[in-house]
């Protein structure tokens, strides 16, 4: 185990770097992580760890493994959360692949870390092979989606891709795409009637899901609810959606 005591470190300002940087998350394939719970996840995953930081000692780690010691306080300085973390980790990025998966979430332009990190672990609660962030959305392996996700990261595959690039790879692969949104003319969340295999697309809880997204789609559907009542968040619009794709699935 490496000692550090200094802000200058230069494995204190690797570990910053991974926290704020997106772009260097995607040059290195890493990205870092906060909590004995979420390094757990991780390891349950399979996903190849490079290294700890703590203040207390982390034991049957792969010998591997690079450690480091730091006081409470400088581990404070590199967290990128409020709350004080016992330990932080770094670990690779896992590899999505191509598109595929008999039902799969498509959430266009969150820019919330935290909501993206939530529609990825609803998606894991409910049986949805793979998650695809179209258009404008936050980096799912950014340190506060990560938590958000509580290691759903992890388990469920992750695409990144622009609107266009989704659209392109559901049609490549015959996937049917089902829209949500408040349109006149949308099927009732009773009414719909979800495919076997299907993309179910969540938008941005300003404006929704873009037109190219809407006019791609197969069928459009909307949750319905009390006259004058605002829209439902995308966390809890998601929620609703694929709960009831499960709860079919299970009867």
């Amino acid at each position: 185990m490496t000692t550090i005591t200094s802000r200058k470190n230069p494995v204190i300002g690797e570990y910053r770097r991974l926290a704020a940087d997106r772009d260097y998350r995607r040059e290195t394939r890493s990205c870092l992580g906060q909590g004995r719970k979420l390094l757990e996840e991780a390891l349950a995953a399979g996903l190849a760890l490079t290294s700890v930081m703590s203040a207390e000692p982390v034991e049957g780690l792969d010998p591997a493994v690079s450690r480091y010691f730091v006081t409470p306080g400088l581990l404070d300085y590199v967290s990128p959360m409020k709350s004080a973390p016992e330990l932080l980790f770094v670990c690779r990025i896992p590899e999505a692949g191509p598109v595929e998966g008999d039902r799969l979430l498509l959430a266009e332009d969150l820019q919330d870390p935290g909501n993206v990190g939530t529609l990825i672990r609803t998606a894991n609660a409910f049986g949805f092979d793979g998650v695809i962030l179209a258009g404008a959305c936050a980096d799912p392996f950014g340190p506060k989606a990560v938590r958000a996700s509580m290691g759903a990261v992890f388990r469920r595959r992750v695409w990144t891709l622009s609107s266009r690039e989704a659209i392109l790879a559901l049609k490549e692969k015959s996937i049917p795409l089902v829209a949500a949104a408040l349109r006149a003319d949308a099927e009732t969340l009773g009414e719909c009637m979800f495919p076997p295999r299907m993309a179910l697309a969540i938008g941005n809880e300003g404006h929704g899901l873009s037109a190219e997204m809407l006019e791609a789609a197969d069928r459009v559907v909307r949750i319905p609810m009390e006259p004058g009542a605002e829209s439902l968040n995308a966390g809890a619009a998601a929620a609703v959606l694929l709960w009831e794709v499960y709860r079919r699935r299970e009867e």
